[in-house]
């Protein structure tokens, strides 16, 4: 009897292992479509499109944007943050996403938890932190709906 039950507890760890490794290696839907929000946002900064890069932000006034200490809603807010912040193309840079971790919450929600840097020239220092996101599936398709970005010193 003992030697059934330690079997069936090793063929259940086994198919969980097996389910878990499957899980891993193969993004959901939901991580692909998130991957290529953040990955489009990435090449609309990189052109200089900050409205481009704002296109993956829930355009609403309960957009929650959290950054240095401070908290500010809504996508208008945010929008006009950016540009202030980053002025001009030299001062925006080249952005990156690395270390980029994304998990499905359920069929409407997802966080997406990065490293991001600025690479810019001489007259600019470069710039780095950390994001935490969460993210909303809108009948339109995926939005960032909180974010919260740390910079690095």
């Amino acid at each position: 009897m003992l030697h059934r039950v330690l079997c069936a507890l090793g063929l259940t760890l086994a198919l969980l292992a097996a389910g878990c490794a499957g899980t891993r290696t193969a993004p959901s839907r939901t991580e692909a479509d998130v991957r290529a929000l953040l990955d489009a946002q990435v090449v609309a900064w990189n052109q200089g499109d900050i409205e481009g890069f704002m296109q993956g932000y829930w355009q609403s006034d309960s957009l929650r944007f959290a950054s240095g200490g401070t908290v500010r809603y809504g996508w208008q807010t945010t929008l006009s943050r950016y540009r202030q912040g980053y002025p001009d193309r030299a001062a925006m840079g080249t952005l990156t996403f690395d270390s980029l971790s994304i998990r499905p919450l359920d069929a409407r929600h997802a966080y997406a938890f990065g490293h991001w840097s600025l690479a810019r020239d001489a007259s600019f220092a470069p710039a780095s932190g950390l994001f935490t996101l969460l993210l909303r599936r809108f009948p339109h398709g995926w939005r960032i709906v909180h974010d919260h970005t740390s910079s690095s010193p």
